[in-house]
């Protein structure tokens, strides 16, 4: 199987870092194609420009855009990788979306219907963020992520979410701690990402 992973984060020391080296040894012990697009690494521009808008009218895109589709197309499952950061996506990740998920690609209106049209691919979502899950319900800010992001990008585009982890308090998180988020991590990959 042929897995993407999208990874965000500019510290190479960091916990997601930590989690992406897990994800990418998961599969690599089962032998299936991976590929990981590290945006800082990769030092992809997130600002979407005039150019960007204007191509979506005639169906063109810039070549860095059409590389990061050409690499979703090919994926059959694809793991996105990036911190909560002011209770949303950094702007590297929303940058990614704004521009790489465009019109033709992502989505697409039939007589007013829309349509995603990625439909067939499954994904893992993989957020670290530092409150605790008890604020982020007090205030209704799970519910909130959950249809931001999970509702307004990902099914919008027609992926299946297979699961979304939001690992809390990670800016404390213990060694107990990521050992746990590593195992459920790893019960979602065998039972139902390898699997499939």
């Amino acid at each position: 199987m042929k897995h993407l992973i999208i990874y965000v984060h500019p510290n190479e020391n960091s916990l997601n870092h930590n989690l992406l080296e897990h994800v990418e040894n998961i599969l690599q012990s089962e032998n299936h194609e991976i590929k990981v697009r590290d945006l800082y690494t990769l030092h992809f521009d997130p600002v979407l420009s005039l150019d960007d808008m204007n191509g979506w009218h005639t169906g063109q895109v810039s070549e860095d855009v059409k590389t990061e589709q050409d690499h979703i197309s090919w994926a059959d499952q694809i793991t996105f990788i990036y911190p909560i950061w002011w209770t949303g996506l950094p702007a590297m990740m929303k940058g990614y979306i704004d521009r790489v998920f465009s019109y033709g690609f992502a989505y697409r209106y039939d007589q007013g219907i829309q349509k995603g049209l990625l439909k067939g691919k499954k994904i893992v979502i993989i957020n670290t963020h530092g409150k605790s899950h008890e604020e982020y319900q007090q205030s209704g800010m799970d519910k909130a992520l959950s249809l931001t992001s999970d509702h307004g990008i990902f099914i919008y585009s027609g992926f299946e979410i297979i699961r979304h982890f939001f690992f809390d308090k990670a800016d404390k998180a213990t060694s107990e701690n990521i050992d746990l988020w590593k195992k459920q991590i790893e019960n979602t990959y065998y039972q139902s990402v390898l699997n499939d």
